[in-house]
């Protein structure tokens, strides 16, 4: 299918952090080749190993999902979230952030947007026989990512664990199959137009 990518998890390069807390593979992010300084957006999955501070993204809306592990405990400006399996938390980059791992590592998803240009959700799917979704409008973006096996991407692409999809043209996207995954969609700050 023109404009869809189907992305193994095992194919995605592993960049360790500074601080040796952990480890991130980028998914996808926009401009392509861009660095964490001048991205608009960014998908990936991260690592985490020991308890520590996030760095700081000012300018950046954050969310996050925890995919796999025994719990975070995300303590931001001061307030305290604890995150299960498949909980998100939306949070600003600018904001002071360190995390706990009461129960050890944990994998997680990561959504970040450039406030000025872009914005983005990230939420949980339940898929039982087919779920469709797709891209509405040019410059907008949807992620999918396997948080379970069982799953493919129509019509007959099967999907490993944590393996993504990416659709970056307007068009219906679809995956089949039993499990959960991840919708991330993308779309630019439209500004309305003076009339």
């Amino acid at each position: 299918m023109a404009g869809t990518t189907v992305l193994s998890w095992d194919d995605l390069e592993a960049t360790p952090w500074r601080n040796g807390g952990g480890s991130t593979r980028g998914i996808a992010s926009f401009p392509t080749g861009s660095t964490l300084a001048d991205f608009d957006w960014r998908v990936s999955l991260a690592e985490v190993e020991a308890d520590g501070p996030f760095s700081a993204f000012p300018g950046i809306d954050r969310v996050i999902m925890l995919v796999d592990g025994g719990g975070m405990v995300l303590d931001v400006d001061g307030a305290t979230h604890r995150l299960g399996r498949f909980d998100t938390l939306a949070f600003d980059g600018d904001a002071t952030t360190t995390c706990r791992l009461p129960a050890g590592p944990t994998r997680d998803l990561n959504l970040m947007t450039r406030r000025a240009r872009t914005r983005g959700s990230l939420r949980a799917v339940d898929v039982t026989g087919r779920y469709e979704t797709g891209v509405d409008e040019e410059g907008d973006v949807t992620v999918l990512v396997a948080l379970t096996t069982g799953l493919a991407a129509a019509p007959d692409r099967g999907l490993g664990l944590l393996d993504s999809v990416v659709r970056d043209r307007p068009g219906p996207l679809s995956v089949t199959g039993t499990g959960t995954l991840a919708e991330i969609r993308i779309s630019p700050q439209r500004r309305a137009v003076d009339s």
